[in-house]
């Protein structure tokens, strides 16, 4: 019989003799460091600040990565990036009270994208903690309060000897599905304070898998085989769980065709006959997709932007698989499976029958073609052709990312992202200021790949100062501006003020950065952007222009009361 004592690991001579004589001079902040190493980290981002300082310290004397950037929102997109393109939990060092407090809007994002951003901030001393006012610099009445509602667990550590064990706890957190953002704080002298405490060598950390129920996967299997109309509504838990081949291969078991939502860009392959692209801001969409009589969504809550602006309204059985559990049926009532998609896609791969249906090609022909006929309708040429420009420049696995900007709301419809994992927005929590810092994250991620950034002027004015992070680090992203003087978008839904802006000369504000940078026009947009992206190290490309948004077509939802 074994006993649970027979399982514990045992430690080697070397591990003895490292215990009892660790390093001088170590502090709560080497123990930070050590215990990211061991979890596997590799990289951090952020910026230093006073009640930080022995981290960062710790940081300098280790082989930790750091890419600092010039404000700690932006390094919290940054951070978002580089964990949404590797899937891997990526720690973001931010300091007490206002720096902490800098990076709220990034790890919204990052929740609502689910991006594994690991935020670890430094506290007031100890006896300042649990709402003393001791009239410390920096000091609130309640810091984890600020992001209680934001990320997905807060973590205070109140010793030393705590610090592996909470870092551990809230890296699992991170990785667990639905991935997110943790926040870590650590009282400033937790962090300054010698500590005798071995290095630390083995720390687990391993995230839960979240499995589908198998009697509820059998019963999706048996409505979608038996089905007249299946529908898939793929959001971004397919790519966050890296599903997209096994979503392809139920697809084309059930002849059933593929819409993929704006978070989930890439999770089916845009040319395929059974793809109706991204379209879910058009009525003929939502009517395809009201008339399936089983509704099959993967990895989304069917939110604002997936529903048309909530006139979505299905006649026929819904399935939803979603890891996240307060999404599941929070907008439509159906059979909810809480599981990560990967493993709820497999499930249903290994139950579901072959369904022979020749006419759904022809279905999805019909409806993107009566798309292709409303927007001809609208004097929109100009926007198209500048997405196809940005497409026929940009390598086919070069990560873009796209701020709240005109463009990028065409893109969120009508860009082709070529692969799973390479097309990103802000559109999770709608910030400005996104896409240049996220694309530096990716650029730390992927080295050898160049990266596109696609911004408004109005939201490049949050992120210029991270031009001087692009060439310290020689990152080779290229930097889309398009300039219409102000807030576009806005303009668009009928705004008029406050959205006019003064703005500076794009091209010599980055040159004055040491980054080249040129003007283009929507003629030589193709090329311009092409030699811009060949071209190693950091570019910016400005692009003056007043674009148009499509009509939208949710304001013309017949009313469902009657």
């Amino acid at each position: 019989m074994t006993h649970d004592h027979d399982l514990v690991l045992r430690p080697t001579e070397a591990q003895k003799a490292a215990a009892l004589a660790p390093p001088p001079g170590r502090t709560g902040g080497d123990l930070v460091v050590e215990t990211l190493r061991s979890l596997g980290a590799n990289t951090v981002f952020g910026l230093p600040g006073q009640h930080a300082l022995a981290l960062f310290d710790a940081v300098g004397r280790s082989d930790l990565r750091l890419v600092g950037l010039r404000t700690e929102n932006n390094a919290g997109f940054a951070a978002d990036a580089y964990g949404r393109i590797t899937g891997e939990a990526v720690p973001l060092l931010l300091s007490t009270g206002p720096g902490a407090l800098m990076a709220l809007p990034a790890l919204a994002e990052a929740a609502a994208a689910s991006a594994p951003v690991l935020a670890i901030s430094s506290q007031v001393p100890v006896a300042g903690l649990g709402g003393g006012r001791r009239g410390h610099l920096h000091e609130l009445r309640d810091q984890s309060a600020s992001f209680r509602d934001v990320v997905k667990s807060v973590h205070t550590v109140r010793t030393p000897s705590q610090l592996p064990s909470v870092i551990a706890e809230a890296w699992e957190s991170a990785l667990t599905a639905p991935h997110g953002p943790v926040f870590v704080e650590i009282p400033e002298d937790v962090l300054r304070a010698e500590t005798v405490i071995p290095q630390v060598t083995g720390v687990d950390a391993t995230p839960h898998e979240l499995a589908p129920r198998p009697e509820l996967t059998a019963v999706a299997a048996h409505w979608l085989e038996n089905a007249t109309r299946p529908v898939i509504i793929a959001g971004g838990g397919v790519v966050r769980s890296d599903a997209a081949g096994k979503l392809k291969q139920l697809a084309e078991r059930l002849n059933a065709p593929v819409v993929t939502t704006f978070g989930g860009k890439g999770a089916f392959p845009w040319t395929h006959p059974l793809s109706l692209q991204s379209w879910l801001e058009d009525r003929h969409m939502t009517d395809f997709l009201e008339d399936a009589d089983v509704l099959l969504v993967v990895g989304s809550g069917l939110g604002e932007l997936s529903s048309n602006y909530h006139t979505f309204f299905p006649t026929g059985r819904v399935v939803q698989i979603e890891a996240d559990l307060g999404k599941l049926e929070s907008n439509h009532a159906g059979l909810g499976i809480h599981a990560d998609a990967r493993l709820a896609l497999q499930a249903l791969l290994e139950t579901v029958s072959e369904r022979e249906d020749p006419s759904a090609p022809e279905r999805v022909r019909l409806v993107l073609a009566d798309i292709a006929a409303r927007l001809a309708t609208q004097d929109v040429a100009l926007e198209q052709e500048l997405l196809g420009s940005i497409r026929a420049a940009l390598p086919a696995r070069s990560p873009s990312f796209w701020d709240m900007t005109i463009l990028s709301y065409w893109a969120w419809s009508a860009f082709d992202p070529k692969h799973p994992n390479t097309m990103h927005s802000a559109q999770g929590a709608g910030g400005l200021g996104y896409a240049f810092p996220a694309a530096l994250g990716a650029c730390v991620a992927e080295p050898d790949t160049p990266v596109l950034a696609v911004s408004g002027d109005g939201g490049a004015m949050y992120s210029v100062a991270d031009l001087a992070t692009a060439r310290q680090h020689d990152l080779d992203v290229t930097w889309l501006i398009v300039d219409d003087g102000g807030y576009g978008i806005l303009r668009e839904y009928g705004c008029g003020t406050g959205t006019q802006l003064a703005g500076p000369d794009f091209v010599a504000l980055a040159q004055s950065f040491g980054v080249p940078a040129s003007t283009t026009t929507p003629e030589s947009l193709r090329e311009d952007l092409a030699k811009a992206l060949k071209t190693p190290g950091p570019s910016v490309v400005v692009l003056s222009a007043t674009l148009r948004i499509f009509a939208p077509t949710h304001v013309e939802a017949p009313d469902t009361a009657g």
